[in-house]
C-alpha cells in the first residue's frame, strides 16, 4: 500500500495512504481534543429525541449535495457549543441542518478543531 507523510506541520511520521492525513498520533490527539461524543452532549435525551429527529424530518435530502438522503443532524451555522454558550437551545431543531455522512465529514474536516483548516 502506498505511504504518505504526515499532514501536520513538522510531523516526520510516515503511514499507510487510506488512514486519513495525519499520523494515528495526530489523529488521536484531534479526538482527544474534540471530546467524546457525551462530553459533547450528542447523547442527551434532548439530542436524541428532539434535535436529531426534527432536523432530518425537516431535511430529508442533504442540504449541501441536494441528492443523498440526509443521516446527520449536523449543528449549523452555530456549533452546539457555542449555542450553549450564548444561552440558547442546542436542542432545537433551527439550530441545525440535515447531511449525509459524506458532506458532514467533509464539513466537519474544514471547520472543526483538529480539522483542515487548524493547519
Amino acid at each position: 500500500m502506498p505511504m504518505r507523510v504526515c499532514a501536520v506541520a513538522g510531523c516526520p511520521a510516515i503511514y499507510e495512504t487510506g488512514e486519513g492525513s495525519r499520523c494515528e498520533a495526530h489523529r488521536v490527539s484531534a479526538d482527544r481534543h474534540r471530546g467524546t461524543a457525551a462530553e459533547r452532549g450528542y447523547t442527551s435525551r434532548g439530542h436524541r429525541l428532539r434535535f436529531r429527529p426534527g432536523v432530518l424530518e425537516r431535511d430529508p435530502i442533504c442540504v449541501i449535495c441536494t441528492i443523498a438522503e440526509s443521516t446527520v443532524a449536523d449543528h449549523y451555522p452555530r456549533d452546539k457549543r457555542h449555542l450553549d454558550d450564548i444561552g440558547l437551545d442546542s436542542n432545537d431543531p433551527r439550530y441545525g441542518r440535515g447531511l449525509c455522512k459524506s458532506c458532514h465529514d467533509r464539513e466537519t474536516a474544514a471547520n472543526q478543531p483538529g480539522g483542515w483548516h487548524s493547519r
